[in-house]
C-alpha cells in the first residue's frame, strides 16, 4: 500500500521522498521502544521490591514456625531434634542458607551452618537475624542462641527473570499493537487523503480549475482535512477569478496596444508628411516651387567637388528676367508674381534631368546647374530656354527689347587650372549675364 501511495510523489520529487505514515510508525516505535525500557526498568525494579518483600515474609513465616522448636531443642540438648529442625529449615524453599550459633555458658559459640551455595554467599537476599530465647520454668527467659535466616538469592532472581519476561513480552505486544493502530488510522484517515490532494493538485491546469477537489470520506464535524479541501477549491475558485481577469487585461491591454500603434503610426506618418513639407518649405522657393537660395548654397560645393575630382565639366547659366520691374509697375505684383511663375515652369520644363538643378536667388534672377555639360552644350540649353519662355507669348509693353516676357543669360563653365571654389564659376557666369544685358538684353552670353 505504501508503494502505490508513494508513486505519485516519487515522480516529482524522485528518492527524497518519504511517507508520513513510515515515519509517524518509526517515531511510534521508537517512542515505544523507550516507554517499553521505562517501563520494564520500573515494573521490573518493582517487582524485585516486592519479591523482597515476599521472601523476607517467607522467612519471617519460617522463623515463626521453628523458633521455639529449636530453642527447645538446644536447651534440651537434643541433637537429633536439633538436626532435623535444622535441615527442616534450609530445606524449605525460600531459605537459601542457614546459621545457628549455640551459646553455652564458659564455652565459645557452637556455629552450625546449612547452604544450598558452593561458593560465597550472596549479599542481595533478604536476612533475618533472630535470637533463640528458652523458658525452662514460667517467667524464665534464657539466650540459648542466635539464628540467621537467609533468603535463596538463585531463587529471587528466577522469580524476577519470571516477572522481568512477561512485563517485556507485554509491553512489545502493546507497542506493537499501538504503532499498527496508529499507522492503520493515519493511512485510513490521512494518508489517503493527502496523496488524493497531491494527485489533484498536481493535475491542476488553467482550464481544470473549475474541478473542484472532493474527498471521498464522511465526517460528521468539520477537521484538518476538511479544512484542506475548502481552502484549496477557495484557492483553485480565486486563481480561476484572477486567469479570467488576467486574460480580459491582456486583452484590452492587446487592443490598446493596437489602436496606440495605428494612432502612432498615423502620427508618425502626419510628422513624416510635415517633416517633408519642412524640408520641401525650407529648401523650395515658396512663390515657384523651384530651389531656394539656400538649397543652391548647399548643393553648388557638392557638384563643384564633384566636377573637380572626376575631372568632368560643369556649366552654371545665370538667367535674370528683362525689365521686370517695369513689368510689376505696368502689371501689378500679383501678375509679377505669376509671370515667375510662368519662368519656372519653363525652367521645369527645360531642365528636368537627373543632376540639373534650377534655382532662385533673388527676386527675378535664376541660376540653373548643369553637371557634366559644357559651355557649347549649356549655350544650346540656355537657347532652348530663351526661346522656350518666348514660346509662352507672355505679355510685356514695358518692355524695350520684345513686346513678350524675354530672359538675358549668362553661361560659365568651370575651369580646374583657375578655379578652386564654386563662387568664381558663378562669378563668371554673373559676368556673362552682365554682357548679355548691355549687349541689348534677351540673348545668352557665353
Amino acid at each position: 500500500m505504501e508503494g502505490d501511495l508513494e508513486s505519485p510523489v516519487q515522480q516529482s520529487q524522485g528518492n527524497r521522498f518519504s511517507s508520513l505514515g513510515r515515519r509517524l510508525v518509526l517515531a511510534t516505535l521508537l517512542f515505544c521502544l523507550i516507554f517499553t525500557l521505562a517501563m520494564v526498568s520500573l515494573r521490573t525494579w518493582m517487582a524485585w521490591n516486592s519479591n523482597l518483600k515476599e521472601m523476607n515474609s517467607e522467612l519471617i513465616l519460617i522463623d515463626q514456625v521453628f523458633q521455639n522448636t529449636l530453642s527447645h531443642a538446644i536447651w534440651e540438648m537434643d541433637r537429633e531434634s536439633l538436626n532435623k529442625q535444622l535441615a527442616s529449615v534450609a530445606s524449605a524453599a525460600p531459605v537459601g542458607r542457614v546459621v545457628l550459633s549455640i551459646l553455652r555458658p564458659g564455652q565459645s559459640p557452637e556455629v552450625i551452618e546449612l547452604s544450598r551455595y558452593t561458593d560465597a554467599t550472596s549479599d542481595t537476599a533478604p536476612m533475618l537475624h533472630r535470637q533463640l530465647v528458652a523458658q525452662p520454668y514460667a517467667g524464665a527467659h534464657e539466650v540459648v542462641g542466635e539464628l540467621t535466616i537467609e533468603g535463596d538469592a538463585d531463587l529471587l532472581w528466577a522469580r524476577l527473570w519470571g516477572e522481568a519476561r512477561s512485563i517485556v513480552i507485554t509491553q512489545v505486544i502493546q507497542s506493537l499493537l499501538l504503532a499498527g493502530l496508529i499507522m492503520t488510522m493515519f493511512n485510513r484517515l490521512v494518508t489517503v487523503h493527502v496523496v488524493h490532494i497531491a494527485r489533484h493538485l498536481g493535475g491542476l491546469a488553467p482550464q481544470t480549475l473549475g474541478n473542484h477537489l472532493k474527498l471521498q470520506r464522511s465526517v460528521r464535524r468539520q477537521d484538518e482535512l476538511g479544512l484542506l479541501e475548502s481552502q484549496v477549491n477557495e484557492l483553485q475558485d480565486n486563481l480561476h477569478a484572477h486567469l479570467e481577469r488576467q486574460h480580459s487585461d491582456e486583452l484590452a491591454i492587446a487592443a490598446s496596444r493596437d489602436h496606440l500603434a495605428e494612432l502612432v503610426e498615423a502620427r508618425t506618418a502626419q510628422l513624416k508628411a510635415a517633416n517633408q513639407s519642412l524640408e520641401a518649405l525650407s529648401r523650395h522657393d515658396p512663390l515657384t516651387g523651384l530651389a531656394n537660395r539656400r538649397y543652391f548654397d548647399e548643393l553648388k560645393e557638392v557638384e563643384f567637388r564633384r566636377a573637380m575630382r572626376h575631372k568632368t565639366p560643369l556649366a552654371v547659366l545665370m538667367c535674370d528676367v528683362d525689365f521686370f520691374k517695369l513689368y510689376n509697375d505696368t502689371y501689378g505684383h500679383m501678375l509679377g508674381d505669376e509671370c515667375l511663375k510662368q519662368v519656372a515652369e519653363t525652367l521645369r520644363s527645360v531642365f528636368g534631368r537627373s543632376g540639373e538643378l534650377a534655382a532662385r536667388v533673388g527676386g527675378e534672377e535664376f541660376v540653373v546647374v548643369l553637371p557634366n555639360i559644357d559651355a557649347k552644350q549649356a549655350y544650346k540649353a540656355a537657347q532652348l530656354l530663351r526661346t522656350s519662355l518666348a514660346a509662352r507669348e507672355l505679355p510685356h509693353s514695358a518692355s524695350a527689347v520684345s513686346p513678350f516676357v524675354t530672359l538675358s543669360i549668362g553661361v560659365a563653365e568651370v575651369e580646374p587650372q583657375t578655379m578652386d571654389h564654386f563662387d568664381q564659376l558663378l562669378q563668371r557666369a554673373d559676368q556673362a549675364l552682365y554682357r548679355a544685358k548691355s549687349q541689348g538684353r534677351n540673348r545668352v552670353a557665353l
